[in-house]
């Protein structure tokens, strides 16, 4: 019931949301060979998994904030890390992330759709839905870059931020077991960090001349599914 294990169901169950978004009808599809998926179902499925995907990156900034908490005012933890304190990081995550998944989602399924209707992705994402629009999507492009940028960068801040102030207190400690408990407090979360961001960084920020299709979907296929299945195993190690 600690505050660190709230926040670590929360990222399990939000890890749970998007793979499962992804993960059996990706698997329907090359089990039968048949790669087609309904209107209502394409809308379906991007909705679950931009309100998971969004939600994991305030999960982990969240948990972040906690692990600052715990090694550099660890008398005041259960104080600072109060369960209505842990609710409200939870909370105002989910809410948020649906807002914004509702608000791109119905913004793009009110849109008027061409009719070439091959998405190139093995998922309904945002960006591949994009160029199937007939209907001027400017609006829906500045939507997506404000609120992506503003999504990244707050939640990266708080883990840099969080991440400079540990760095600082253990710097700052005396005794070599006191900075092993430290960095054993925090590895898992930060071994999650910098594989979760390192392939967003690498699908978003690398030159356009450098963009494939195939690299793009080996990013996502590696962000969707095999780091939710890393996570409980980072985890699992250090307990």
């Amino acid at each position: 019931h600690s505050p660190m294990y709230f926040l670590l169901r929360h990222l399990a169950f939000t890890d749970l949301g998007y793979s499962t978004a992804v993960g059996p009808k990706m698997l329907a599809s090359l089990a039968v060979d048949e790669h087609t998926i309904s209107y209502n179902w394409c809308a379906t499925q991007l909705t679950v998994f931009s309100i998971f995907i969004t939600n994991e990156l305030f999960v982990l900034s969240a948990m972040a904030y906690d692990r600052y908490v715990a090694i550099c005012n660890p008398l005041l933890y259960t104080v600072i890390m109060s369960q209505r304190l842990c609710q409200l990081l939870v909370a105002i995550p989910y809410l948020y992330s649906i807002f914004l998944s509702l608000l791109a989602v119905i913004k793009i399924f009110i849109s008027s759709f061409c009719g070439y209707n091959v998405i190139m992705h093995f998922y309904c994402d945002i960006l591949p839905l994009i160029p199937l629009l007939c209907s001027d999507t400017h609006e829906i492009k500045w939507i997506i870059l404000i609120f992506s940028a503003f999504n990244l960068v707050s939640s990266l801040l708080i883990v840099l931020v969080s991440y400079i102030l540990i760095l600082v207190a253990i710097l700052r400690m005396n005794s070599a077991e006191g900075r092993h408990k430290a960095y054993s407090t925090c590895g898992s979360h930060l071994t999650i960090i910098v594989i979760f961001y390192g392939t967003l960084f690498f699908m978003y920020v690398q030159p356009t001349s450098s963009h494939t299709l195939d690299i793009d979907k080996m990013a996502s296929l590696f962000y969707t599914l095999v780091i939710p299945m890393l996570n409980p195993l980072i985890y699992s190690l250090r307990n």
